[in-house]
């Protein structure tokens, strides 16, 4: 598939041919949904913890005599039946993530940019440098459209440009590297640049 190439300042620079097996096919949610799942999963700390009955601050005396008060049998205040007690069975630190193939993870990359692309999301752009000045970027930005966008650069991403987009609400830059499926998803525009494609291209053969 071709798209036109453009520039920051909206002017033209030609066209590129896009590879059908990275953005031609068609966008499978049962995919998308396990990678970002996977995704999400591995980012989650895990750190939740309660206190058991061994680490609640009560005395471990027992609260009254075994026989003859004609109520139940307890020991101390720590057990979970009693408020503040230890809680039985609660959770613990442990990691959230599970396993997904390189190849699926690959998989799910190119359907996530298939689906920008057959949304008419896609812009391919010529190349992201700035002079660095916040005010003359966000400018452009404005008059391209972008609202809630991310660029993917080449394998490394231009620093005077990553410098003036830093503080642009909604652009998010990312080398090629970074790509991933939920950041793309989660953006109404999908920005790539002529470099960012050829590795993106290079990375997913």
């Amino acid at each position: 598939m071709k798209l036109d190439v453009i520039k920051l300042d909206g002017g033209k620079a030609g066209s590129v041919e896009l590879s059908e097996d990275l953005f031609g096919l068609e966008p499978r949610a049962d995919i998308l949904h396990r990678v970002v799942r996977w995704q999400r999963n591995n980012a989650q700390a895990g750190t939740h913890k309660v206190k058991t009955r061994s680490e609640t601050s009560y005395s471990t005396k027992k609260i009254y005599r075994q026989k003859g008060t004609g109520g139940a049998r307890h020991g101390d205040r720590n057990a979970p039946i009693f408020r503040k007690g230890g809680i039985y069975k609660g959770p613990t630190p442990r990691s959230h993530g599970h396993e997904l193939t390189k190849k699926f993870r690959k998989l799910g990359l190119r359907h996530a940019l298939s689906a920008k692309a057959k949304a008419g999301e896609l812009v391919i752009l010529d190349e992201a440098a700035a002079e660095g000045k916040t005010a003359a970027l966000a400018r452009q930005v404005a008059n391209l459209g972008w609202k809630r966008a991310l660029v993917i650069d080449g394998a490394s991403v231009n620093e005077t440009f990553a410098q003036a987009a830093r503080n642009i609400d909604g652009l998010d830059i990312l080398p090629t590297m970074g790509a991933n499926v939920y950041d793309i998803l989660k953006r109404d525009t999908l920005v790539i640049t002529k470099a960012g494609v050829e590795a993106l291209e290079a990375r997913l053969k």
